[in-house]
């Protein structure tokens, strides 16, 4: 698998797999039935971000962006977001951009990765930050209305580089 920066090209392939995720509603509160561009500058980072895309036998078929996740004094701490095409999950596709994210970040000289709101009951993407060195740092109760499981919370996950 090849990770790469994503360019402008690549964007009608993530976005497929960008609307199905929302469209399940499970892992982001982004808009869902957003069209082509409307969804674009919500995935497509623009520096000092980047978005890269996971390349497998010549199909994207997973993405992350990630930069800082406030401007200014609070530059230093990096965030990130994940896509995994549903038809590719299970498949290590995540670890591998996570992992990427992590090296990136500490490349760049962050001093630390937030994650602002990850689903509670999303259990996969919860064991694999965990896997990969983050800890919850807290919930917000009753933050995210999950299709299946009513209100649940948001974890804030965080990894000190």
């Amino acid at each position: 698998m090849e990770i790469r920066t994503a360019t402008a090209e690549d964007w009608p392939s993530i976005y497929p797999f960008y609307a199905a995720t929302m469209a399940e509603g499970r892992t982001y509160a982004f808009p869902p039935g957003q069209s082509l561009a409307e969804a674009r500058p919500w995935w497509m980072e623009q520096p000092p971000g980047r978005t890269v895309v996971a390349v497998l036998d010549g199909e994207v078929v997973g993405s992350a962006k990630m930069g800082p996740n406030r401007p200014g004094p609070g530059s230093h701490i990096g965030t990130a977001s994940f896509l995994v095409d549903p038809a590719h999950r299970g498949r290590g596709i995540g670890r591998a951009l996570g992992v990427h994210v992590i090296d990136w970040h500490r490349e760049q000289g962050f001093h630390g990765i937030q994650f602002n709101a990850v689903v509670e009951v999303n259990e996969p993407a919860v064991h694999l930050w965990r896997s990969l060195g983050f800890e919850v740092l807290g919930t917000v109760p009753e933050a995210f209305a999950h299709p299946d499981h009513g209100l649940v919370g948001l974890h804030l996950m965080y990894q000190r580089l």
